[in-house]
């Protein structure tokens, strides 16, 4: 969301309504067509809160994502839903739709990526903010090779590049963001999140290094700051959001401190 980059405005037409978790819309805006999440989703307005911080938060650690905004839905717009329903009125998460795939698992086309030093920061995201919908180990295995996503054109020498996107299942997997986020077994969690198994050939100590001695550079004021672009529309409370600036604050340092060992843990025992 980085600033001037796409601010559309409003809403000009509904697309198509694509059956996700989230009930994502395709639109058509003022400043061409996106890929919208709205109030009324069945996994309620919390996700989106997480699908802003988490974006935000990926692009503070230096990662590419899509170019997204804020947008109001309006009682005249009239989104429906795949499978029924339809949009709620409110301020919505909009990402703009670019050309690009996901990822089909394979460990040859992540060598084609223009951008493979992202790799390592994005599996030091997605266990900094807990994000157990890319891919998350034993015992509770998830695997979404549909959020890995790999742009077209948008790259250096216009190839693939990877891009960090939908972090809604980040922080609490889903689940209500209530005071109690950031207790010690969040903050201590030490499941490596976001790792495929193809994904290790590309991971190097340096790549590693460099994202934890950016992440520990996370203070209260930046998290603050992040969690303050939270629309109140979408229902985190007072008492939560100070929870969440604390678990951000205080995961990025445990995070940052460990994440090498936990990678390579041969180098703890030398």
């Amino acid at each position: 969301m980085a600033a001037g980059i796409w601010k559309p405005q409003t809403i000009k037409r509904y697309i198509e309504s694509i059956p996700t978790s989230t009930r994502v819309v395709r639109v058509e805006t003022d400043e061409g067509e996106g890929f919208l999440k709205t109030l009324g989703n069945p996994e309620g307005p919390h996700v989106l809160a997480c699908e802003l911080v988490g974006t935000l938060l990926a692009e503070w650690l230096g990662l590419p994502t899509l170019d997204s905004a804020i947008i109001a839905v309006t009682d005249d717009d009239e989104i429906p839903f795949s499978g029924g329903g339809k949009a709620l009125p409110g301020p919505a998460f909009i990402t703009r739709a670019e050309k690009g795939v996901a990822w089909g698992g394979d460990a040859a086309t992540l060598g084609k990526v223009s951008n493979p030093h992202d790799i390592g920061r994005m599996v030091v995201l997605d266990t900094w903010i807990r994000n157990c919908d890319r891919y998350r180990p034993e015992p509770n295995r998830r695997i979404n090779l549909d959020n890995v996503f790999l742009s077209w054109g948008s790259g250096s020498n216009n190839g693939l590049t990877l891009k960090a996107i939908d972090h809604t299942h980040a922080f609490s997997c889903g689940r209500e963001l209530t005071g109690r986020m950031g207790q010690i077994d969040d903050v201590q969690d030490q499941t490596i999140f976001g790792c495929f198994p193809e994904f290790t050939a590309f991971l190097t100590r340096e790549q590693i290094v460099d994202s934890a001695i950016r992440l520990a550079a996370m203070n209260t004021l930046e998290a603050a700051t992040i969690v303050g672009k939270v629309p109140v529309e979408w229902q985190v409370e007072e008492v939560a959001r100070i929870a969440w600036i604390k678990l951000i604050c205080d995961r990025a340092s445990f995070v940052a401190e460990r994440m090498d060992t936990w990678l390579w843990p041969e180098k703890e025992q030398l």
